[in-house]
């Protein structure tokens, strides 16, 4: 008899068991001690039951046994034994931490903090304790709901799956095994419907079981086994009758739930083993690193998850199929329209379905920002607990959606604002209500679409920037600072390296990392940092952000003979300038005088070593471009047109080179260089002040 290998199954068990963990964590926050909801405490009970289950069945004993205990707490809340407060709420937390740090061990083998499971364990059997013997007297007025009285003599059940139940990745092997968690049970295979070898079928279930499950468990407890397939079987609960079960020995019993079980998985061994059932919080469409994941349900609502690296080699291949479109448009303009009409309108027709399938494609990689909102509930209620600190916080545009690769990496600058804003930006209690304000202050985290971009911002209505104390501080260190520069200006000094304004180092912030490193990862996203302030009532910082990094919307401008693509977000305006509007600064560069402010030149031909005729500074076209808060003029010989460019990597394909941020191949087959606006803006300006 061959075994099942269940370990294939593990990465998925993983996934689905730290999706339930963000389930918990989440309807944890929510709960409301004073005002409990029924359904929030049903859904942290069935992400604590699926992940014990599956613990059970591949073997994670340790994880089993501690996430029983938590279970057992919540069902007796859920049957109201125990009314949860504050304490639960902090402990159940506290567990969760705990899950998931011994799931990420059994999963990527890292060390266990052994004492603080232990120390977590002793709260939750104390707190079951106290729960057992509060409940006590009040134990014969319970005798009323009879369904849901323990019944000493146990359960009658009779379980016949459908068909096509292993389609749906379920096992009722694990069922049972779950089942003999709540009781001794004798368990009956019934083979009865099972068909001749020609005529069976691999995918499909033929067994029924018929169990009698000795023990206290209420029926509540025996259907809940159940929930995961309740769809997909025919499921009969009634009471065992004490007589009948005395008669059967307990060895005798052991015996046959031992037969019965060998039974079921020697047919089972024949049948494709089928995964752990999601969570109820599974999402329609889940996107995992790498690993297998059998089909949901069969028809409507469906879902499948699929390795990322199987997506990014699609969105090359869309990618590489736009370029060659690309190329085709550009033969077929040369073209008589006359002769070829049926040609050019298959063309046509071509371009419409190509960029359709890009954005099919392109669609797969996003993800709802709530994916990295639903984090920071947790990490406000512990900071504001550690700071003393009363907090609100309140998210909009959860649904927006974002690229999987922007999201991932936009979660630390994210993380580092809100406990900047928190730990800096709100003020204590006794101060705000010593200044009129609500003792409790309010950090807002948005996201909305903007064209090509997302707009991501973090607010609150805290003490606002000080700008008189923050060009004291870059006096201080040394920063070449006038009185006379602006105010966002000033306000990007925040992100220089190892710049702060606190009066004290502590353990969450004042050693000056973390805005400059904000800084430097929306920079790599090819996003830019905003700050709007007002000095008492709060602060505001706004992140803008390509949708994707693979698609780039984008302005195509000649130097010489080379192509190159300024991101359409950083473009202000072009203009042909006048002579009078050009200034030298001591023959070291050139400024423009736009609208009243100076902007400097760039010489992108100079910068980039392109061939040309020389020239005076104001012939050409300038492109006015923005980032950081700052300005440059960049010259060019020709706006060439606004197209949509599929980005390759410069820096894995060839090297890093300064003031280019990727590159893409145009219609025509030649390469066109992006240009790194920001790195562009900061080394023109660095230059205008030194001269």
């Amino acid at each position: 008899m061959s075994s099942i290998d269940l370990s294939r199954f593990h990465r998925t068990f993983f996934e689905e068991s730290f999706e339930g963990l963000d389930a918990m964590e989440s309807a944890l926050l929510k709960l409301d001690p004073a005002s409990v909801d029924a359904e929030t405490i049903n859904t942290i009970f069935r992400a604590a039951h699926s992940i014990k289950g599956g613990a059970g069945t591949f073997g994670f004993s340790a994880v089993a046994s501690f996430t029983h205990h938590v279970e057992t707490l919540l069902d007796r809340v859920r049957s109201g034994q125990r009314q949860v407060s504050r304490e639960d709420t902090d402990l159940l937390l506290r567990a969760v931490d705990v899950m998931r740090a011994m799931l990420k061990a059994a999963s990527e083998g890292d060390a266990l903090d052994v004492a603080l499971i232990a120390d977590v364990q002793r709260a939750l059997e104390r707190s079951l304790d106290v729960s057992a013997a509060a409940t006590a007297p009040a134990a014969p007025e319970a005798t009323v709901a009879t369904t849901e009285k323990p019944i000493e003599s146990g359960w009658a059940i009779r379980f016949v799956p459908k068909p096509e139940l292993f389609a749906s990745g379920n096992d009722p092997l694990r069922i049972l095994r779950e089942l003999t968690t709540l009781g001794p049970a004798e368990i009956d295979c019934d083979t009865a419907s099972l068909p001749s070898l020609r005529e069976a079928e691999s995918d499909l279930c033929y067994l029924a079981w018929t169990i009698r499950l000795r023990g206290d468990a209420t029926r509540s407890q025996v259907q809940e086994l159940f929930s995961w397939v309740e769809d997909e079987c025919r499921l009969e609960v009634e009471p065992l009758i004490a007589e009948a079960i005395a008669e059967v020995p307990p060895d005798v019993a052991a015996d046959a739930t031992a037969d019965a079980t060998a039974t079921a998985a020697a047919v089972a061994a024949a049948i494709p083993a089928a995964p752990t059932p999601a969570p109820a919080t599974r999402p329609a469409l889940s996107v995992v690193e790498g690993g297998r994941e059998p089909r949901d349900k069969a028809g409507e609502g469906g879902s499948i998850r699929v390795g990322t690296e199987k997506i990014d080699a699609l969105i090359n291949l869309v990618g590489e199929l736009v370029i060659t479109q690309a190329m085709l448009m550009q033969q077929a303009a040369q073209l008589d329209p006359v002769h070829n009409e049926r040609l050019l309108q298959g063309l046509s027709q071509l371009d419409r379905n190509t960029r359709m399938l890009q954005e099919a494609v392109m669609s797969t990689r996003m993800l709802p920002m709530d994916f990295v909102f639903s984090r920071f509930p947790r990490v406000v209620r512990d900071l504001a607990g550690k700071l003393g600190k009363q907090v609100r916080l309140s998210t909009i545009g959860e649904h927006t959606e974002l690229d999987k690769s922007v999201i991932e990496r936009i979660a630390d600058p994210l993380n580092h604002l809100v406990r900047n804003a928190l730990d800096h930006g709100l003020e204590s209690v006794e101060a705000r209500v010593a200044a009129g304000k609500d003792p409790c202050g309010t950090i807002r985290l948005s996201a909305s679409h903007q064209g090509g971009n997302i707009l991501i911002e973090v607010a609150d209505d805290g003490r606002g920037l000080d700008r008189e104390r923050i060009l004291a501080k870059a006096r201080e260190r040394g920063i070449a600072v006038t009185d006379g520069i602006s105010d966002a200006e000033v306000w990007q000094l925040i992100f220089a390296p190892g710049f702060s304004t606190a009066a004290t180092v502590t353990d969450v912030s004042g050693r000056g990392v973390g805005m400059d490193v904000v800084k430097k990862n929306i920079q790599a996203l090819g996003g830019r940092v905003e700050i709007a302030t007002r000095l008492g009532h709060g602060m505001t910082v706004s992140i803008r952000l390509p949708l994707t990094l693979a698609i780039l919307d984008g302005m195509s401008v000649r130097v010489g003979s080379e192509i190159f693509i300024v991101p359409l977000g950083a473009v202000v305006e072009s203009l042909q300038p006048r002579a009078e509007q050009v200034k030298s600064l001591a023959a070291q560069g050139h400024v423009i005088k736009v609208r009243n402010e100076y902007v400097p030149l760039a010489e992108l031909a100079t910068l980039f070593g392109i061939d040309g005729e020389a020239r005076e500074a104001h012939d050409g076209i300038l492109v006015l471009m923005e980032a950081e808060g700052r300005k440059i003029a960049a010259r060019v010989d020709e706006l060439v047109g606004q197209q949509q460019v599929v980005i390759k990597s410069l820096e894995s394909n060839y090297r890093r080179v300064r003031g280019i941020s990727g590159a893409t191949i145009l219609g025509d087959g030649r390469v066109a260089l992006i240009l790194d606006v920001a790195a562009l803006v900061q080394l023109f300006s660095m230059q205008a002040q030194a001269a």
